[in-house]
């Protein structure tokens, strides 16, 4: 069964970091554009981050910009993204999600309708 497995979300304190890592089973990450998505108690979910299924492209949300980094590491099958300098807006669910490697990365991001897998998520909360 196809599954897309996040970790490392939980607490940290304001311009503190995380790194979320996102691991499938049964399919191989480096034949599809992936990208992470939150959700924040109240609002719809939008795309943070995505890259390429070669990593030679990425994109990111104006609110993440110049604070998180997307990387993937295909010899262990693991997409991550590094979050620094955390804000309490960063607050919410962050989902992994796996999308067709024709789907651009700009496009994912910016529409969830491409996505063919999503996790389960986990949650971030950047509180003091």
């Amino acid at each position: 069964q196809v599954q897309l497995v996040e970790s490392g979300g939980g607490l940290v304190q304001p311009g503190g970091s995380l790194r979320l890592s996102c691991a499938a089973s049964e399919f191989t990450l480096a034949y599809y554009t992936i990208g992470w998505f939150r959700q924040a108690s109240g609002k719809e979910r939008e795309g943070v981050s995505c890259i390429s299924n070669g990593g030679g492209n990425t994109y990111y949300s104006d609110s993440v910009k110049g604070r998180f980094t997307i990387s993937r590491d295909i010899a262990k099958n693991m997409v991550y993204l590094q979050m620094n300098n955390v804000n309490p807006e960063d607050t919410g669910v962050y989902y992994c999600a796996a999308a067709d490697f024709r789907i651009s990365v700009q496009r994912m991001c910016t529409t969830s309708l491409t996505v063919n897998y999503w996790g389960q998520g986990t949650q971030v909360t950047a509180s003091s």
